[in-house]
């Protein structure tokens, strides 16, 4: 790249931290740096053109677990797992709505609903363990969380009782990263976009930072890139995409809240009375395991199917976008937040719950420094 005498003063010298990714993760990893280190020189890189991975991707859930979700974790992870993950998302979404306010990024608490298809037993098992998981969580929300409610919608397919989770909220994804990126910029932070990391190594006091442009030092490198991590790191993290669509505006939508369907791999919506409907990653695992922002046929159509048979049965739709996002998970729903040489340290695997937990995930990585 032929970069001047100018531009590698003013953006590519006396870094103090760089991160890489712009997203949820990486630019409250930035403004906590910078706060705390005021006089400091913080640089992030972001691949894309906007936040690359998830963060400006998303469904804009602001939630921390339907039930089903959390009976599912419990057979992986145990009690004090679940209690800590839960609590994190809840310390999350309060940071985030602290540090933007809840006007700037359309927070709207209208509550979740978990829906049942009529050829499966999953409510039955809710049902049996819902005392159980609302006691569980009972310590931060002093009411319980989980109640069984008669169904109201006009879905198809589906049973008459729904889990009803008051406390689960909603927010505009744009306008969050949008609110992110100016507070980030009024600090001073610098962002360069369109520069992909390939390598680092690390010397005695800094780390060398190879990108698809140039190259550089910094005195210390914290990498927030979720699904992409495996990319420059050796950590159990996976990429995970999700796939996305949203109608052309439907007059008089009468769905409010936010809708998971089939333990939340499947999740709707409604924005501006459109509908937006994710999910589908069940359908194959494996080709869902990709960094590739693209969309399949095998899960667009199924997508579509939810609308036309289950969703929007009846009322005639048009699908206006339509796109994927990339997520981090592992075996584990804990991300992995840790120092990994000196002077490389990473905030990454937020298991698909980068609304609740990111800006958490983010101070936690600045912390380590």
């Amino acid at each position: 790249m032929n970069l001047s005498y100018w531009e590698i003063k003013s953006w590519l010298t006396n870094i103090d931290y760089t991160i890489v990714g712009s997203g949820i993760v990486g630019l409250n990893c930035a403004l906590q740096l910078k706060k705390r280190f005021p006089k400091s020189n913080v640089l992030v890189l972001e691949k894309g053109v906007l936040p690359q991975g998830a963060s400006t991707k998303n469904a804009g859930f602001a939630c921390f677990g339907s039930l089903s979700e959390i009976i599912d974790d419990l057979k992986s992870h145990s009690e004090e797992e679940i209690i800590q993950l839960v609590k994190k998302r809840i310390d999350g979404l309060q940071l985030m709505r602290q540090n933007l306010g809840d006007k700037t990024i359309d927070y709207y608490q209208f509550g979740g609903y978990e829906l049942f298809s009529n050829n499966d037993d999953l409510l039955e098992e809710c049902l049996v363990q819902k005392e159980k998981i609302n006691t569980l969580l009972k310590p931060f929300f002093k009411k319980d969380v989980y109640s069984l409610k008669e169904n109201v919608f006009q879905f198809q397919d589906i049973k008459t009782n729904y889990i009803f989770n008051q406390f689960e909220g909603q927010i505009d994804t744009g306008k969050m990263m949008e609110a992110l990126l100016h507070k980030t910029q009024m600090q001073g932070i610098k962002i360069l976009n369109n520069i992909t990391v390939k390598s680092f190594s690390e010397g005695l006091n800094d780390v060398k930072v190879k990108t698809n442009q140039f190259e550089f030092s910094a005195s210390k490198l914290l990498i927030a890139t979720n699904g992409f991590a495996s990319q420059l790191l050796n950590e159990n993290v996976k990429p995970a995409r999700a796939q996305v669509l949203i109608t052309k505006p439907i007059k008089n939508l009468h769905i409010k809240g936010t809708f998971h369907l089939d333990k939340g791999y499947y999740y709707f919506r409604n924005i501006k009375n459109r509908i937006l409907l994710g999910g589908g990653r069940n359908l194959d695992f494996k080709a869902e395991e990709t960094t590739e922002l693209n969309q399949t046929d095998l899960i667009q159509n199924k997508l579509e199917d939810l609308l036309k048979k289950t969703i929007l049965t009846h009322i005639p739709f048009e699908i206006d976008y339509r796109w994927s996002g990339i997520m981090g998970v592992g075996n584990q729903k804990k991300a992995i937040v840790k120092q990994i040489n000196n002077n490389v340290f990473c905030g990454v695997r937020l298991g698909g719950m980068g609304v609740a937990i990111g800006s958490l995930v983010g101070k936690e990585l600045a912390d380590l420094v």
